[in-house]
């Protein structure tokens, strides 16, 4: 094999970095055997590096190859699907190192690489996701550098310097393309099998499953209000509408449930200026927004259901951004259908006998409906209830028997689901809503963080003449956790992120750690808005305020014209005449000997000597002599001395002549001449 196709040792460590760089964001969603494969490949190709190991037959391979497949079935059940495609090409590319032979294998190696780089993207867009993806991509560089240079055999950083150096040049074309490149949509899509992605709301509820939400500190969404921002109180972001029970979960309606005729949200008035607001939602691959109370989305992605929550036609896969207009004071539904009051009164034909005998009563003794949710309120706030994040398991015949006449301890879903059932036990149209209540204001950017601990379940209840009206039990039971939040609510309880000791949520009392993390998510929202947030309708309405409209035939030319203008700059640093070889630190020093000497209007000639040139330097200024005849002789004999017989004393000599020329410090030419005038 040719010396210049044989992958230098340098190149080799830099590859088995990258390795590691690339596979490092996935390892927390990949099966441990992978990430053990990763360190035999390694080892064994140090070994063949080494000469002690050969590299793995055809059978050997073949048999790796079909081990690797039947492991990504094992662990994932399927090969269709975000996770098991990502996983098997990390699997290839760990094989791959273990045949890298040739400098060809390398290239193979490092540009697929380059799109496992990518692949991070298609979990997260996370500014921390971004950075890492900048580092990963300057190792693969660095690698693909040291392959070009045969000649290193010691591991090096210098070239990590030409690695960045390159991909700074190519920053400015990168800002251009962000910019200008056409926005198109996916030409495939990967199909995702399972959710192991999927944070936030499901489109059923048990008593539980809030609960276990509030245990998150995870940003589900942000929020972004053009005027103030409401008093906490008043933040109840609606996103599921839950009207069906069954053996004690309710679940949402879906689409096929609803007939005709209740497909399309029923007209509502409005009056008055809406709250008007934007939201960035972190992906859930779900399809339900958030929004308050009667939201309406101009972003044309976004739809209203029947039951006046907002959704979108397709999973939310990536960061979603949305602007919303809510009025809080409408009436909303002030007509029920029969079809709509049905369901919305519905309940099993059997079951937690004493709650419905306990229901009617009430009804009967409060005369109204609205006199009735006054006394079940009434009711929660005399009782000896108790609001806890560890309300102990109860039966699943009976549960909210149990639950209202034996534990009374429950969370948000616990009073809203008995709640909901004594309305409906009384006749009363009711339903229970699941979303978001609350938030975070960032002082940093004044947005709203809403956390996963922010989740929470309410009801609506439909009175005459006033529609669908909102009822929080939970505030009779916790008002601290309305006004304030879940961490001031659970604070006697201490069961607030219990689980989580390192999440920086949980040391918001920590003055620093706080404003650290607040200023953190302010970029990260800057980040969402500005970089993620810029798809192609926000594409096309910046070049129309810069250019007005433009024409596909326009377009082109900008696009290629600045991409001209951007490329010159370094084409024309790329033609110019470049040193051959690295400037050695003997010559080094000695160009500063010669700068030095022009100070006297001496420049040394092309062909000229350094001992021809300190003869000449030396006739005409005498009394440099004795310097300019002992820097000479020792370049003389540092450049052309027995390199064996030198190398034990080379430093230490170096050093010397290093300060030697640091000694001599010649005036300007006009001064010297002065002198001898002088003289």
């Amino acid at each position: 094999m040719s010396t210049l196709q044989q992958i230098p040792r340098n190149a080799l460590v830099w590859i088995i970095i990258s390795l590691f760089a690339l596979v490092a964001p996935h390892a927390s969603r990949l099966p441990i055997w992978i990430l053990a494969l990763y360190a035999v490949a390694v080892i064994w190709r140090l070994q063949v590096h080494r000469g002690r190991w050969s590299f793995p037959g055809r059978w050997v391979k073949v048999v790796m190859i079909l081990s690797g497949f039947v492991g990504i079935y094992a662990s994932y059940g399927s090969f269709v699907g975000l996770e098991p495609t990502v996983a098997l090409l990390l699997i290839a590319f760990a094989l791959k190192l273990l045949e890298l032979s040739h400098r060809k294998d390398a290239y193979v190696l490092l540009f697929l690489g380059y799109f496992i780089c990518l692949t991070q993207f298609l979990f997260s867009q996370d500014l921390l996701v971004t950075l890492y993806a900048l580092v990963s991509v300057t190792v693969v560089t660095t690698a693909l550098v040291a392959i070009h240079r045969p000649g290193e055999h010691q591991f090096k950083l210098g070239t990590l310097h030409v690695a960045s150096v390159m991909l700074l040049q190519a920053l400015p074309l990168m800002i251009v393309l962000f910019f200008l490149f056409p926005r198109f949509g996916p030409l495939w899509t990967v199909p995702i099998k399972n959710h192991t992605a999927k944070t936030g709301m499901s489109d059923f509820m048990k008593p539980g499953d809030v609960a276990s939400l509030s245990q998150s500190a995870d940003v589900a969404f942000r929020v972004k209000f053009d005027g103030e921002i409401p008093v906490k109180s008043a933040l109840y972001w609606r996103g599921l509408v839950l009207s069906r029970i069954e053996q004690g979960v309710w679940s949402a309606l879906s689409f096929y449930d609803l007939p005709a005729n209740q497909l399309r949200p029923q007209e509502v008035i409005i009056g008055g200026e809406p709250i008007r607001y934007n939201v960035i939602m972190e992906p859930t691959q779900q399809r339900w927004l958030y929004g308050l109370k009667y939201a309406r989305s101009d972003t044309r992605t976004v739809m209203q259901a029947s039951d006046f929550r907002l959704f979108s036609p397709t999973l939310i896969e990536t960061e979603f951004m949305y602007t919303v207009d809510s009025w809080t004071d409408v009436p909303v539904e002030e007509t029920l259908s029969d079809w709509r009051r049905t369901t919305e009164t519905q309940l099993p034909p059997t079951g937690n006998a004493k709650t419905r005998k306990l229901s009617l009563e009430l009804r009967e003794e409060a005369g109204s409906n609205a006199a009735f949710v006054d006394l079940v309120l009434d009711r929660f706030r005399v009782e000896p209830y108790v609001y806890t994040l560890r309300p102990g398991l109860l039966p699943e015949e009976d549960s909210i028997d149990a639950f209202l006449f034996q534990s009374q301890r429950g969370f948000c879903e616990h009073y809203a689901s008995a709640f909901v059932f004594m309305m409906r036990a009384a006749g009363v149209p009711a339903r229970v809503v699941a979303g978001y209540q609350g938030g975070e204001i960032n002082p940093v950017n004044k947005t709203v963080i809403v956390h996963q601990f922010d989740a929470h379940a309410w009801a609506e209840v439909w009175l005459a003449s006033r529609g669908w009206v909102r009822v929080d039990p939970t505030a009779a039971i916790s008002p601290l956790r309305i006004e304030f939040g879940l961490e001031e609510a659970m604070a006697s309880e201490g069961s607030f992120l219990s689980a989580m000791l390192l999440s920086p949520a949980r040391y918001r009392s920590i003055p620093l750690l706080n404003l650290l993390r607040l200023r953190y998510d302010a970029l990260t929202y800057r980040w969402q808005t500005w970089v993620v947030g810029f798809d192609s309708e926000r594409q096309f309405n910046l070049l129309r305020s810069f250019f007005g409209e433009t024409t596909a035939k326009a377009f082109a030319i900008l696009l290629l014209g600045s991409w001209a203008l951007v490329l010159l700059p370094v084409a024309i640093s790329l033609f110019r005449a470049p040193d051959i070889e690295p400037v050695r630190p003997l010559a080094k020093h000695y160009r500063i000997f010669c700068k030095r000497l022009a100070r006297l209007d001496l420049i040394r000639g092309a062909g000229e000597t350094p001992s021809q040139f300190a003869q000449r330097v030396a006739e005409e200024f005498p009394d440099y002599a004795e310097q300019l005849w002992q820097i000479t002789d020792l370049y003389n004999q540092l450049a052309y001395a027995d390199a064996q017989r030198s190398a034990g004393n080379a430093a230490q000599n170096l050093q010397h002549f290093a300060r030697v020329i640091n000694r001599f410090r010649p005036k300007r030419r006009s001064a010297v001449l002065m002198t001898r005038a002088e003289r």
